[in-house]
């Protein structure tokens, strides 16, 4: 399998504003990819962090990790991707998922059976692409947008021709995996018996979406904690990904509440170390 070029970001751990901010400023100058936050019912709003931090870059990619988006408008993600694309001159990404409901996040009484949010998640991708196409409407099961008006899709044109979409894709559900095959890049999330998935699941992954008609642009994400304080090991850990077919690698440090102050202390000492690149590939 050829291996793709490797871009690498972070998944910024949480803390307030101004923390995520801070830290995202820091990604931009130590030559990081990308900046992603997570977005919850209640918090510090992404979209408007994200905004903020779009006009104090010039580089790295924007967007969130990720937006549950059956639990969202469609057409007002659209609005929210489409006008930081436009703040930031092209570096939004929109990465949705179906929604977890195993979290301690709060509950706001939205649909949480898998089909019923199966099925907004299909609509809603197929919607929000729709309105950044210029398209005026939109009828399908649970969501109808229409309007005569051209100003508002004309107002609101991303910068990027396609602005990249990436989606959740559990492997090997090929329900799931099917999806992406609609979409411009995959975060996998494995459920497997054995052992946590390593670098053989993703190539497992990237084959199947080949085989099945993915163009060879889709983004295959990894993502995991490498060593701030051994640039060799951390390159050659990221590289095993990028060997198998990755194109991203997102730095995390995933944790509890209780354990933040700790986290954003790691990942700030991890991200002035610089991203995990392998020095010979330049």
């Amino acid at each position: 399998m050829a291996r793709h070029d490797m871009r690498y970001g972070v998944v910024l751990p949480g803390g307030t504003a101004a923390e995520q901010f801070d830290q995202a400023m820091l990604a931009e100058q130590a030559g990081w990819d990308g900046v992603f936050v997570w977005e919850a019912a209640y918090g510090v709003d992404a979209w408007t962090l994200l905004g903020a931090i779009a006009g104090r870059t010039s580089r790295i990619r924007l967007g969130t990790m990720l937006t549950p988006l059956p639990w969202r408008r469609p057409w007002k993600v659209a609005s929210q991707v489409a006008t930081l694309d436009q703040l930031s001159g092209g570096r939004a990404i929109l990465a949705v998922g179906i929604g977890a409901v195993e979290t301690d996040l709060p509950d706001t009484g939205e649909v949480t059976d898998l089909r019923g949010r199966a099925e907004r998640l299909d609509e809603g991708i197929d919607l929000i692409r729709a309105l950044w196409g210029g398209e005026r409407s939109y009828h399908g099961r649970h969501y109808s947008y229409q309007t005569g008006r051209f100003d508002l899709g004309m107002a609101a044109r991303p910068v990027q021709e396609r602005i990249p979409l990436w989606v959740v894709g559990v492997w090997p559900r090929p329900t799931s995996l099917r999806r992406v095959l609609r979409c411009d890049g995959i975060i996998p999330q494995y459920q497997l018996s054995g052992p946590a998935a390593g670098p053989d699941d993703a190539r497992a992954v990237r084959t199947w979406l080949t085989d099945h008609g993915a163009l060879p642009s889709l983004d295959v994400i990894a993502d995991g904690e490498s060593p701030a304080d051994d640039p060799v090991a951390a390159a050659a850990q990221v590289t095993a990904w990028a060997e198998v077919g990755c194109t991203w690698w997102l730095e995390t440090r995933w944790g509890t509440w209780q354990d933040l102050p700790r986290r954003l202390g790691q990942m700030t000492e991890r991200l002035s170390a610089g991203p995990p690149s392998d020095p010979t590939t330049g």
